[in-house]
């Protein structure tokens, strides 16, 4: 989750709002890939949570990140995140680590950065005797085991999120995702991408399903994280059934974001609670709380960062549908995106699979990917075989970018371990599970050694 934002003056009417959002658009040559990763960081020792203080502790591994040139994000006497040219570390509420990287041209500059960041991760948490572990969910950890990190917005998300779903504190404390965030040339452009990245993002959920676990025992579902998502509040979360109406653009989007409710207002370093207050109330004046403050370009951003569904528009768009994953899978996210977004031909099939796709089926794929993955059923096939079209529509996007590295090769191979996944037919959450049943017989313990990233 974010940091306050800075985004400009006073917000002196709705047209501020879409405009806002139309800034985004930008010529294919000015199109980035930005790719977000988060992890579980634990003690070696007790495979148990890090807290905020201490040693192991998440506050060392800020302060221990800063010698490779990381400046620190603070808020009052605590640093929470670093910051490095257009790069960000930021912290979940339970402490799970963040990488925000930087708005990169390929995909082998990506995946260089995600390398960078774990060679110096592994340096600053083997000196603490910490270990970094990539799932959708905490597989062992209760609740009442994990730290809050010390940031005023979470402070205000934890008091309201049991009133709007059953889910909220799972998500807040035990949930890890990767997520990459891509360009859009014009509203247009925006529409037909938006709507092609909510149909497909069960799909992708599929392809990185990895949280069968909670507190030591299997949970019943392949992505548990993904499950959590249907009931932590609806009214910021979901597939945004309108987005798939006739005349759908950034005006209907901005309509839509204003009756959300908010979680906060930022001032003068402080976070003032107005949870489920909406930005329009906050726009005409009717919350007490806010009497006096006048409303900022910058609090619609940070608004932005507080909205939930499965795909997520701001200046660019978030595909926000996959568990953590293994450290050579989190460069397959945002190749899985790449190739269908930033390839015309690519994008144009990507539609032609999903444009004849009801609301309701695609709200059915939505709720049985989680506890069936591959198998969930889909007219006369599978999640198994639209994942089989995903790629191959990737694979081919990819091959027209025709982007090589310094050896001449694409970007076609960080698919590969996708592909390889869909090949066997089984998910990363379906082999955890059966060496947990077989080789660890029950022993969870396993999965903190055979796993850890350093």
């Amino acid at each position: 989750m974010s940091i306050p934002q800075s985004a400009g003056g006073p917000i002196q009417s709705r047209d501020d709002l879409v405009r806002y959002l139309e800034t985004g658009s930008k010529p294919r040559s000015q199109w980035r890939i930005g790719t977000e990763h988060e992890k579980f960081v634990y003690d070696l020792s007790t495979h148990k949570p890090l807290a905020y203080a201490g040693r192991p502790g998440i506050r060392a591994l800020l302060e221990g990140m800063r010698r490779f040139g990381w400046e620190p994000v603070m808020e009052g006497d605590n640093i929470i995140g670093l910051v490095q040219d257009q790069a960000g570390i930021s912290l979940e509420p339970g402490g799970q680590f963040e990488l925000s990287g930087a708005p990169l041209r390929s995909l082998h500059q990506t995946c260089a950065e995600v390398n960078t960041h774990q060679q110096q991760i592994r340096e600053v948490a083997g000196e603490i005797g910490a270990g970094v572990l990539g799932l959708g969910f905490a597989p062992s950890w209760r609740l009442d085991e994990v730290d809050q990190m010390p940031k005023g917005r979470y402070a205000i998300m934890r008091r309201y999120m049991p009133k709007v779903g059953a889910y909220g504190l799972e998500m807040m404390f035990r949930t890890c995702t990767v997520q990459v965030n891509l360009d859009f040339a014009d509203e247009a452009d925006m529409v037909k991408k938006f709507r092609v990245a909510l149909a497909l993002q069960p799909v992708a959920a599929a392809l990185f399903a990895n949280s069968p676990f909670r507190e030591g025992k299997p949970n019943g579902f392949l992505s548990y994280r993904s499950q959590i998502w249907t009931d932590v509040d609806n009214a910021r979360a979901g597939m945004l059934p309108f987005v798939f109406e006739d005349g759908f653009g950034f005006e209907r989007y901005v309509d839509y974001v204003l009756h959300v409710p908010m979680y906060f207002v930022y001032r003068d370093g402080r976070y003032i609670d107005v949870a489920g207050k909406s930005f329009r109330d906050f726009l005409d004046g009717r919350i007490p709380e806010l009497k006096g403050i006048v409303p900022q370009l910058s609090d619609w951003a940070d608004h932005l960062t507080t909205i939930f569904p499965e795909a997520r528009l701001k200046r660019f768009l978030e595909m926000r549908g996959a568990d953590g994953g293994t450290w050579r899978r989190i460069c397959g996210l945002p190749a899985l995106w790449v190739g269908i977004f930033y390839d015309q031909s690519a994008l144009d099939a990507a539609w032609d699979l999903v444009k004849d796709w009801s609301c309701e089926e695609r709200a059915a794929l939505r709720a049985s990917v989680p506890s069936l993955a591959f198998r969930t059923p889909f007219r006369d096939r599978t999640v198994l075989d639209l994942a089989r079209d995903m790629l191959a529509i990737s694979q081919s996007g990819l091959r027209a970018r025709a982007r090589e590295d310094a050896g001449g090769v694409t970007e076609e191979g960080f698919l590969q371990p996708l592909v390889d996944l869909v090949e066997r037919g089984y998910t990363r959450a379906e082999e955890l599970l059966r060496r947990w049943k077989t080789e660890w017989n029950g022993d969870l313990s396993r999965l903190f050694t055979e796993y850890n990233f350093i």
